[in-house]
């Protein structure tokens, strides 16, 4: 089981991290098209602020700022997930084909349904796509048992043909739908509302809190398989429920918010940096951070280009790209 005895310097950085959070939505919700004083927004968020501010921030800001906050604690914590049954700190989401699988059902949705169907499957058709795509790395990885390196190694085989499909899928349909498919690939949290944050946090806080209570495996796995059936882990049985849950957590930030890429690579490497490698403190700490990645990602987004509303996914690939260079250089050097 999970266990809540955590050091003092963990308990600290987690409580900074969760102060940061608070302080960039907050910040987040005041900054845009319309400027909104902090003041009006701490009163706005209790129900006394003014008619006008009240509308932007309730209606209009707070849930698109929930949804990037809960897409991205999905995303790092399916990273980290996968960072330990892959024993390796480069694996995310998209090594295993979560990501591109759930893009390229919801690209091949848009461009072939013509709008015969309502965009209110597009997070359920993503899913779909995100599971299909794990399971057939996960199958075709098997030969007695499963070995990480084998995973992970056809999980990036996969990710590139989903990747393919999605690019076909695009330039296949309707050239008018193709802005709105490649916006999709791109990752944004544009137009989310009340409907999507109800939808999204029973499943992240569900997902979320078996990952918790299986901390203590996740400690186990990353030592080796060997070490994790010294200590009572049954390996493949755990193995199995883990990249069901990752996959379960990436698909549905995809399903909600598009190939947002990289978060579930950068939260949970610097993560360790901040409180180590155990998983009682990792998870929460990654969530958070890739919480705030996301959040910082689509206020750049909406504020930076102004009319334009850039997708999120952009900044994190930005930043992603040369974080994911540096890390496979000092891996070479190591």
């Amino acid at each position: 089981m999970y266990s809540f005895q955590l050091d003092v310097r963990s308990i600290s950085i987690l409580c900074l991290l969760i102060a940061l959070l608070v302080g960039v939505i907050v910040t987040s919700i005041g900054l845009g098209s319309i400027r909104i004083p902090v003041s009006e927004v701490l009163k706005s968020l209790v129900g006394m602020g003014d008619s006008t501010y009240q509308l932007v921030v309730v209606n209009l800001r707070l849930p698109r700022i929930l949804v990037s906050v809960m897409v991205g604690a999905a995303l790092a914590v399916s990273g980290a997930i996968l960072q330990a049954l892959v024993r390796n700190p480069l694996a995310s989401p998209d090594l295993i084909g979560t990501t591109n699988g759930a893009t390229a059902a919801a690209v091949a949705f848009i461009a072939f349904s013509n709008g015969a169907y309502s965009i209110h499957w597009l997070p359920l058709v993503a899913l779909v796509g995100g599971f299909f795509a794990a399971s057939l790395t996960y199958v075709t990885a098997w030969k007695r048992g499963l070995s990480p390196f084998r995973f992970a190694l056809i999980g990036v085989s996969i990710s590139t043909a989903m990747g393919a499909l999605s690019v076909y899928f695009m330039i296949s349909g309707p050239l008018y739908l193709a802005s709105q498919a490649l916006g999709w690939m791109s990752g944004t949290v544009y137009g989310t509302s009340w409907d999507h944050v109800f939808a999204l946090l029973p499943w992240i806080i569900g997902f979320v809190l078996i990952t918790l209570s299986q901390a203590r495996t996740l400690n186990a796995q990353e030592l080796g398989d060997d070490v994790a059936k010294g200590v009572g882990v049954r390996v493949e049985k755990k193995r199995l429920l883990l990249i069901a849950v990752s996959v379960a957590l990436a698909a549905a930030a995809v399903g909600i918010a598009g190939g947002i890429g990289f978060v579930g690579l950068m939260a949970p490497h610097m993560s360790r940096k901040l409180v180590g490698s155990s998983y009682g403190a990792l998870l929460p700490a990654s969530a958070l951070l890739g919480g705030i990645f996301v959040l910082l990602a689509d206020l750049a987004a909406r504020t930076l280009f102004v009319p334009l509303d850039v997708p999120a996914g952009v900044f994190t690939a930005a930043v992603g790209v040369p974080f994911f260079m540096y890390l496979l250089y000092r891996s070479r050097r190591e």
